[in-house]
């Protein structure tokens, strides 16, 4: 059932215990749609990694991108979304799955389409960004996994 405001999930992305944090202006050119961050444990001098809650309205995902000298893994929290590494089929992802993607790998995320979205993501290394993700690539997916 979609929520009031729009979209599913809303409710319990918003409501998160981790937080729903605020409008992720840093990082805006590399998404389609809007995100939000909330830092959790930012990157300090002296740890070579970050945690953020990172939030997703409907059809928002991230560009491509490659964390060139580290790594990231996603801890799904609530609504559904996706992830794609370059040249494999894209995965959904829905509360309490966990991804992780290596080194170097070039890949996207974000929401479904209709659906809220959030995960922590613990990140390591340097991130490269590229191209955004094809329309309607994106577009098709919404009709898998129904």
């Amino acid at each position: 059932m979609s929520d009031i405001n729009g979209g599913y999930n809303e409710q319990s992305v918003k409501s998160n215990p981790f937080g729903f944090g605020n409008p992720n202006e840093a990082y805006s050119q590399y998404f389609t749609g809007e995100s939000f961050l909330k830092a959790l444990v930012p990157a300090q001098a002296n740890i070579d990694w970050s945690m953020a809650q990172v939030s997703f309205e409907p059809g928002c995902i991230n560009h491509w991108y490659a964390h060139t000298t580290g790594y990231q893994v996603l801890l799904c929290t609530a609504g559904q979304g996706w992830v794609q590494e370059e040249g494999k089929p894209a995965v959904r992802l829905q509360p309490g799955d966990v991804y992780v993607i290596a080194q170097g790998v070039k890949h996207w995320h974000g929401a479904a389409q209709g659906s809220w979205f959030s995960h922590i993501a613990i990140t390591a290394g340097e991130t490269e960004w590229f191209e955004p993700v094809n329309t309607d690539d994106y577009a098709a997916l919404s009709k898998l996994n129904k």
